[in-house]
């Protein structure tokens, strides 16, 4: 099977409001006799006088600008957990680079496309509109982790698996209520798979349908098709390792696959916009890491070199001539030196970052058009970086990074705080939802945690245990509200609101 751009690039939403067109594709483009080479719009309606000259993906980017969602991630962790430095980055400064990185890669990719006939159905209006879906998706990719970073996620997943056994509704153990593939969405606790609920469900734009966004940027940050039942954890292919949807969205991810003609393999804008996110974390991890003091420019310079001779003993493809990290860190200190700036290793360290993301950007794109019909076939398992001569440096910068910050006393105590944090958030309200909107009776102080949860994700909560919903199910979205709720909070909401819970003032 070849997926075809026509419909991997779906305009389509999942609900239409009033008479608004859900293919409109060509509204920027009043002359419908355009022709191939500028995109084909045979046959589509001309713009009206006074319309709107937005295309389908330019008006998600500003449904996403302009939700709450997206404004929290201004406050939410990247790395490191509650700093109060100004400098180190946030879910929201992350997210603007990975959509700048990915927008540049699909402008690089699309041309290498268009100039060298890789594929005779693609045009200058498929190259914009993956450009607009690949920013839109760098903005969102995140959107759905909870706070304190990457460690909520984990802190989330180990409540869960030591919890859940002790969870009881009408007397029966809660696990025993749920099917297989409810239980592992809670214990397999994924952000990615929150983001498309987010989005498509938990953003009150007019009614449940979330952002109600197009079916091609859904389908582009959904990084792997697959279930909690379905996913291995081990599996050498990419697309498997973790879970892209929860039950409550497997109809609805259905309906996006065959929109867009996936079923069931990876998007190719994927491919790119994860590619974004490794440009973006790998090197404002080293970046960050400097200018916390766990690393130092004679470290980084020691830790590049051991990695290289790993690289070379593993017979990875290291090319020195093309992509030696030891030599740009050098001759931009030299530059930094002979300029007079005041500090030449911070500002090799800044440099070496700007060039090693210029590099790691082309290497992307030698990567996603070498394998481009086993991409477009969905056969393509590893990621653009893999057997580049970046592969080795996208390791390394990964493996630095862990090792000398991730591993620092100082992160195990924001981990430490931001476990204790959500460990009683957890304790608190899971209990608490679990008789809420049932005939059994509510606790005076279970009713009260309820009554905290955001009306909104309540509101959703009622819509969705009405459509017919078993007992079971009814009981799965309830626990799913609650991580709904704390998904949703920024750091410092959930601070607070553990404080006040605890009556500290």
């Amino acid at each position: 099977m070849r997926m075809s751009w026509e419909k991997l690039l779906s305009p389509d939403r999942l609900a239409q409001y009033g008479d608004r067109e859900s293919t409109a594709r060509n509204s920027a483009f009043p002359d419908s006799s355009a022709d191939t080479a500028s995109g084909s719009f045979a046959g589509k309606k001309k713009l009206k006088k006074g319309g709107d000259l937005r295309t389908e993906f330019e008006k998600d980017y500003h449904r996403i600008i302009g939700s709450a969602a997206f404004r929290r991630l201004q406050d939410k962790t990247q790395v490191f957990a509650l700093d109060k430095s100004d400098f180190i980055r946030t879910r929201l400064t992350h997210s603007l680079e990975v959509s700048s990185f990915a927008k540049t890669l699909g402008q690089t990719i699309a041309q290498y496309i268009l100039e060298n006939g890789l594929d005779p159905e693609f045009t200058l209006q498929t190259k914009a509109d993956i450009c607009d879906i690949l920013m839109c998706a760098g903005l969102i990719h995140d959107i759905g982790n909870p706070p304190f970073g990457h460690f909520g996620e984990e802190a989330i997943r180990d409540w869960f698996r030591r919890r859940m056994k002790k969870l009881f509704f009408k007397g029966k153990p809660v696990a025993e209520w749920l099917t297989r593939q409810m239980l592992l969405d809670f214990m397999y606790f994924e952000g990615n798979a929150q983001a498309l609920r987010q989005v498509t469900r938990l953003h009150f734009l007019v009614n449940e349908n979330g952002m109600n966004l197009t079916s091609g940027l859904l389908n582009t940050i959904i990084k792997y098709p697959v279930s909690s039942e379905q996913m291995n954890p081990k599996s050498s292919r990419i697309s498997e390792k973790k879970m892209g949807f929860f039950y409550a969205e497997k109809e609805l991810y259905a309906e996006i696959a065959a929109k867009t003609g996936t079923y069931g393999v990876r998007h190719p804008l994927t491919f790119i916009l994860e590619a974004a996110d490794d440009i973006a974390y790998l090197t404002a991890d080293i970046e960050d890491a400097y200018k916390k003091g766990f690393i130092n420019l004679d470290l980084l310079k020691r830790e590049l070199s051991g990695a290289v001779q790993k690289a070379q003993k593993a017979r990875m493809p290291v090319d020195l001539d093309r992509l030696d990290p030891v030599r740009i860190l050098e001759d931009q200190y030299a530059q930094g030196a002979a300029h007079g700036v005041t500090d030449p290793s911070l500002y090799a360290v800044q440099n070496f970052v700007v060039r090693l993301q210029s590099i790691l950007l082309y290497c992307a794109t030698y990567g996603f058009t070498s394998h481009y019909e086993q991409i477009m076939s969905g056969t393509w398992q590893h990621d653009v970086f893999y057997g580049t001569y970046a592969q080795w440096v996208t390791e390394a910068l990964a493996d630095i990074a862990y090792r000398n910050a991730f591993t620092s006393k100082q992160i195990f105590t924001m981990e430490v705080s931001a476990f204790t944090i959500l460990n009683f958030l957890m304790d608190r309200f899971v209990p608490a939802v679990l008789n809420y909107d049932t005939d059994e009776p509510l606790g005076m102080m279970e009713g009260k945690m309820v009554a905290l949860i955001s009306e909104n994700y309540r509101q959703i909560y009622r819509y969705y245990s009405r459509k017919g919903c078993s007992e079971a199910e009814k009981l799965y979205l309830r626990i799913l509200l609650v991580t709904d709720f704390i998904s949703g909070m920024t750091d410092t909401y959930a601070k607070d609101l553990y404080q006040k819970l605890n009556g500290i003032t």
